[in-house]
């Protein structure tokens, strides 16, 4: 083993499946071709495996498993299907759609029946365009099961970490379970028992690894694939740049940046992350103004994608966005770097918040998808955006990176992060914002919290809207009251958290060139791949979901090939 547990690439060079990106989809990818009993190396760039799929919440997107009985959901393909035509059109060739719902469910049952990757369904977690016939409330949103990472040993040091200001106590990470027991620990002795254990457990890791070896979500969905990957038997190279890559008749070579060249006999799979931090296709294919900043890990730098398009690789067409974006709130660390905060649902659904322009007048459904509501920033100039609150809905519902029960309000105040002011005209006035459109759009909001409709916008009507709101607050569970002072408000900016804009695949995950032809040899999925969602949002990881799966189509092509 070489430092930090990579594998050293043996004297051969010679493999049968090569997959770049040690993200979700790479790593998914190359477990699926190892199973296989097939030579497998797995190429990372950073330091880390597990890409953006690290920060996430680790959701996959993945319709029929048998996981969906769990939970008592009743779907099918057709239904799923129908689903899909609605949400995304023509915007995507529904062969990809129709080869991702049939091979879903085998790529997510192969990794429960052969690996230590296990998942469990969201008992209720809906399509993000409920509204649209053929929509789910459950089942199809399946999440990793917390890992213990301890049995990684040394890899456990390659999984990247999460971001921040998603745990606690300088590292803790939980999740929608265990913050439920912190919220009520002390109103329940099972919740004060679940709390002491997370708490001491953590106290302990840190001693023992320096880090917490308990991981939930994307950290969870990572690790349990590092360590399938492992047991698998793929080899793995970490801080490793691929400079190069030729199609020859006994496989595809690829260049290394240290000079080593390698061959892959049954194919090379890209699952590098996509584009968006190219240094300049990020400014040709974003909209404009361009985010400054993304939440985003920073492996993808669409490097490959730049050698592939000179072997004749073409970006697909047609979608509704080059990226999948949410809106976020920036603060300074005390390191200096820059905290990045995705505000996907723990706030702007919850009663007692609206979100307004310089105007001071509402642009849109803040209960939205985080996709949605970034693009309605784009589209109506609403450039910051604020998201405003009063003291019992920061109480109750924290805002951005101040907790539920106002944790840390009083510094996030104090370094500009937080606004907090005695009325809405001084809120206004320390925005700059028009005061009195301010003013009248919290009274609107007023009345509808009292109706418990909202006649401009429409919020909180669907399914996956009410479902972000605060399920014990009538009438409607996104609206509340915006009344007791001081008022407070943090600013948003929209931002890019993956690239749907991609290279052009057919249904078995090749890559095609600009006659619509297979390029021998080569593959991609995950965000290299052009999404299968044609820059639509429809629900919760719609990125990870055909990440594996299409990692799975992939390699089982690729396997195929080797053996021929």
């Amino acid at each position: 083993m070489g430092k930090s547990g990579e594998a050293i690439i043996a004297d051969s060079g010679t493999y049968d499946v090569v997959v770049i990106g040690a993200g979700a989809g790479g790593l998914a990818a190359a477990t699926f071709a190892a199973l296989q009993g097939v030579r497998t190396l797995l190429v990372e760039s950073t330091d880390y495996v597990g890409g953006t799929s690290a920060y996430s919440a680790g959701t996959v997107w993945a319709p029929n498993t048998r996981l969906a009985a769990t939970v008592g959901a009743e779907d099918s393909p057709e239904t799923v299907l129908r689903y899909l035509d609605n949400a995304v059109g023509n915007r995507s060739p529904r062969a990809l759609r129709e080869a991702f719902v049939a091979n879903a469910p085998a790529a997510i049952h192969t990794l429960m029946d052969c690996t230590k990757t296990q998942f469990r369904a969201y008992p209720r977690h809906p399509d993000y365009l409920s509204e649209l016939d053929g929509s789910a409330v459950k089942g199809r949103a399946i999440e990793p099961l917390p890992f213990d990472a301890s049995v990684l040993g040394k890899d456990m040091a390659l999984v990247r970490p999460p971001i921040p200001e998603f745990t606690i106590l300088g590292g803790l990470m939980v999740d929608r379970t265990d913050i439920t027991h912190l919220l009520g620990m002390t109103r329940s002795m099972t919740s004060l028992r679940h709390a002491v254990r997370l708490v001491g457990g953590y106290a302990r890791d840190r001693l023992r690894y320096g880090r917490s070896a308990r991981m939930v979500m994307g950290n969870a969905l990572i690790g349990r694939l590092l360590l399938s990957a492992r047991e698998a038997g793929v080899e793995l190279r970490m801080n490793t740049r691929v400079t190069g890559l030729a199609s020859k008749q006994d496989g595809t070579r690829l260049t290394l940046d240290d000079g080593k060249t390698l061959c892959a006999t049954g194919g090379v799979i890209l699952a590098t992350g996509g584009f968006a931090r190219h240094l300049t296709r990020r400014a040709e294919l974003l909209p404009d103004p361009v985010p400054e900043h993304s939440p985003s890990a920073p492996g993808h730098t669409g490097a490959l994608h730049d050698i592939v398009l000179e072997l004749g690789a073409r970006y697909g067409e047609g979608g509704a966005s080059h990226v999948f974006m949410a809106p976020v709130s920036k603060k300074t660390r005390p390191d200096g770097s820059m905290a990045i905060f995705p505000h996907f649902v723990f706030d702007r659904s919850k009663p007692g918040t609206v979100c307004v322009g310089k105007t001071g007048k509402r642009f849109t459904n803040e209960s939205r998808s985080y996709h949605e509501f970034a693009l309605a920033q784009y589209e109506t100039g609403t450039i910051p955006a604020y998201l405003i609150t009063d003291a019992v809905g920061l109480k109750s519902y924290g805002l951005g990176l101040v907790r539920p029960g106002g944790m840390g309000k009083a510094a996030l105040v104090k370094d500009g992060y937080l606004t907090e002011a005695p009325s809405l005209t001084a809120l206004a006035s320390a925005l700059g914002i028009d005061a009195a459109g301010l003013e009248a759009t919290v009274a609107q909001m007023n009345v509808f919290a009292k109706t418990g409709l909202d006649t401009a916008f429409h919020r909180g009507e669907t399914a996956y809207e009410r479902h972000n709101g605060d399920p014990s607050h009538a009438p409607n569970p996104t609206l509340g009251p915006i009344a007791t002072a001081p008022f407070y408000a943090v600013t948003l900016w929209p931002a890019d958290i993956g690239a749907a804009t991609g290279l052009l695949t057919d249904e078995k995950a090749r890559l095609l060139d600009g006659d619509g032809q297979p390029i021998s040899g080569l593959y991609a999925c995950g965000n290299d791949m052009q999404s299968i969602m044609g820059g639509v949002y429809p629900g919760p990881g719609i990125t990870i979901g055909p990440a594996i799966t299409f990692g799975y189509i992939a390699a089982m092509d690729a396997v195929a090939r080797s053996a021929a």
